[in-house]
């Protein structure tokens, strides 16, 4: 078995009194497409930041491809590409010239690959940055990352605010570099059902805490929904993980690990958008310090 992507132990990171992230342990295959989701505030950005050294942590420790994050040498940062939410790039550089800048600033810079998948995507040269649309402005974004040869991909929200089609156009892009390179990416996002299609590793984070984390059809087959009568000792049975109720009935999300199921509940399986709302309903936030 390979060596983790990335490892962490006891991880936290605090801003002043409030922490965004604690007692984080994880251990992160590679080779694999990994979606950390949780609600705004969460800790993910936070986290993201502590995996490309963009921060340091509090407490604890985090390894990224075998070296501690943060470790600013030249074989160290081209082993990692990062795009933020936001896609920062230079709005009145053509996007030759942005191309010229990675090909100056990173080791491996691959650029017949930027220029094959620009040409791909119908994204001309010559074309100023502040005029490309938001679809065309998170491909080169991604595609300045790929370029860069990295080993593990890390993007903040790639998709938020593009439409349904760009956002699909950007996911397929990511897929096919996926497979054409040994390439792990993480990411982030709120968008469940892409987030099903691409991706096969699964990080929930809530209150600033990890609260699952595993392969994505594996933690499927360890939950069920099960639906019975309505009893107000459900929520506290083993295994419990979510309870709503109607008049007559309720629907538990209920952790089984393949076991057996309470007796005169219906068992169904479920899906992906399913098990991360049932672990975002029932954890609170982190306390400040003081």
């Amino acid at each position: 078995m390979s060596a983790p992507v990335l490892e962490t132990s006891g991880l936290g990171r605090r801003y002043r009194s409030v922490w965004a992230l604690r007692d984080c342990d994880l251990a992160l295959p590679a080779g694999r497409v990994i979606a950390l989701v949780g609600p705004n505030g969460a800790g993910k950005t936070t986290f993201l930041r502590l995996t490309v050294g963009l921060l340091r942590p509090t407490e604890g420790e985090i390894t990224v491809l075998g070296s501690p994050a943060g470790r600013e040498s030249a074989d160290s940062l081209a082993d990692i590409g990062f795009v933020a939410q936001d896609h920062p790039l230079y709005k009145r550089f053509l996007v030759r010239d942005l191309l010229r800048t990675g090909a100056a600033l990173n080791l491996r810079w691959d650029q017949a690959l930027a220029e094959n998948r620009l040409e791909a995507l119908e994204i001309p040269l010559d074309q100023r940055v502040g005029t490309l649309s938001g679809g065309q402005h998170a491909q080169v974004a991604l595609t300045l990352a790929l370029a860069k040869r990295p080993k593990l991909l890390v993007l903040d929200e790639p998709v938020a605010g593009l439409d349904p089609l760009a956002r699909l156009t950007f996911l397929q892009a990511l897929m096919g570099a996926v497979a054409e390179e040994e390439l792990t990416v993480l990411l982030s996002s709120h968008i469940l059902p892409e987030l099903e299609r691409v991706c096969d590793y699964l990080i929930v984070l809530t209150g600033g805490r990890v609260q699952l984390a595993g392969e994505i059809d594996e933690l499927l087959s360890a939950h069920r929904l099960l639906i019975g009568p309505s009893e107000p000792t459900m929520a506290s049975a083993p295994g419990v993980i979510h309870v709503s109720r109607g008049d007559r009935q309720a629907n538990a999300i209920v952790r089984t690990d393949g076991g057996p199921v309470l007796a005169g509940w219906e068992s169904r399986p479920i899906g992906l958008e399913e098990l991360v709302l049932a672990y975002l309903h029932r954890t609170p936030p982190i306390p400040s310090t003081r």
